[in-house]
């Protein structure tokens, strides 16, 4: 049986919160994982069988997906089958004990089972309920199925992401879905500051669609300015020039000039300090307007160049600029090196396995370290011992009964 041990180093600001995780896939479990790296304890409930349904998406290495460890460290599982009567009394049990509750079914789904909001307010008024869906629990679309690339067709995000006249591309992050782990810890943590004033929980409404479209900036009130749609730049931005990715001899690189500053700098980089003075580029109305001829100059530049010489000369010259990197580069960048954004962890299964760290990061606390994510039902004992008490053999009838593994 996994003991469920204190750190002895600080575990993070929600240190003490509890949080019953009946998410799966991935908008929801970034939602729980991102209160999992703040320190909260998160108990994932998974289905008898084979648990969420990333841990069989391949590749697949001695049993455990690529796709299930990306989003689930730090987090303890139990298996519980909800449709079995004494199943479902244990999910109330552990509702009733923990502060928080995320779910990624459609709406009415939780409700069926026995555990919508309403039900679990019953028993436990103070728990703060996130539930997290493709279009909200309300509107003509709530009922629909959704995955991230038909929330970023519902959102504009992937018709903007485009070339000029080209073909809408997929973001290559799976923004539809991520969204939730960002609306959701922002929902929860709002009401748990609010808890504390009134003692009441709450219900939140997470609609990943309108989280898109909220990551969409600028672009709406783009829209309402002009009276036209904004339309796809690719790499480039509507109004900023130069903006985006230039040929080098030996491949790609960004410059970004949001500034009058960094236009100057830009011109002395691409050796054209002219062009600074040129009262035709002189606002970032007129260089707009002059996109072609200012990134052909860029272009003639640094095509002329590696991307190793032009990072060189660009950060000697201040020009915001980015090399290209592939995912292995950015891991084992010497930045991602010096913040240590890869941690090693100790898996049950797989032994010692690289892990993204967590994103936010407490100055002057030794947090906790990561913990591998957990096999299915790693815990199901541990919890229901330590947290409802149930003695060896209450467990040992349920697990024979199938109700828990």
């Amino acid at each position: 049986m996994t003991e469920l041990t204190p750190s002895t180093t600080w575990p993070g600001p929600l240190a003490g919160v509890r949080v019953l995780d009946f998410t799966r896939v991935l908008a929801g479990p970034a939602a729980s994982l991102a209160l999992a790296d703040l320190g909260a304890e998160v108990i994932k409930v998974e289905p008898p069988g084979s648990g969420d349904d990333t841990r069989t998406f391949p590749p697949i290495r001695d049993g455990e997906s690529h796709y299930f460890l990306s989003v689930n460290r730090g987090k303890k599982s139990i298996v519980i089958d909800l449709k079995a009567p004494d199943g479902l009394q244990l999910a109330k049990d552990l509702a009733a004990r923990c502060d928080v509750l995320i779910e990624n079914y459609r709406p009415g789904v939780m409700d069926r089972l026995g555990l919508g909001y309403e039900a679990l307010k019953a028993i436990n008024p103070g728990l703060i309920y996130c539930a997290i869906s493709g279009y909200g629990m309300t509107g003509p679309m709530r009922d629909m199925p959704s995955f991230d690339i038909v929330l970023q067709a519902q959102s504009g995000a992937l018709y903007m992401n485009a070339e000029p006249g080209g073909q809408p591309m997929k973001l290559g992050l799976p923004m539809g879905d991520l969204v939730g782990g960002i609306s959701g810890p922002i929902g929860i943590l709002g009401a748990l500051f609010e808890r504390t004033r009134t003692g009441k929980g709450r219900l939140i409404d997470v609609s990943l669609t309108e989280g898109l479209i909220g990551l969409s900036a600028y672009l709406p009130q783009l829209a309402w300015f002009t009276g036209a749609d904004p339309q796809p730049q690719g790499s480039q931005h509507p109004n900023l020039v130069p903006y985006g990715v230039f040929p080098a001899s030996d491949g790609s690189i960004v410059v970004a000039c949001l500034t009058a500053g960094f236009w100057g700098n830009v011109c002395r980089a691409i050796e054209r300090p002219e062009l600074a003075d040129d009262p035709r580029f002189a606002s970032l109305e007129q260089r707009r307007d002059a996109r072609e001829e200012i990134n052909a100059a860029v272009s003639a530049y640094t095509s002329r160049h590696t991307v190793a010489e032009l990072v060189t000369r660009f950060t000697a010259l201040e020009v915001p600029h980015a090399p290209i990197l592939s995912v292995l580069e950015a891991l084992s960048s010497p930045q991602s090196q010096a913040r240590g954004v890869v941690v090693e962890v100790d898996h049950p299964a797989l032994g010692p396995i690289p892990l993204v760290n967590r994103p936010i990061r407490y100055a002057d606390e030794q947090q906790a370290p990561v913990t591998a994510p957990p096999m299915l039902g790693q815990d199901t004992d541990a919890i229901l011992a330590d947290l409802l008490g149930l003695d060896e053999d209450r467990i040992a009838a349920l697990r024979a009964a199938g109700t828990v593994a």
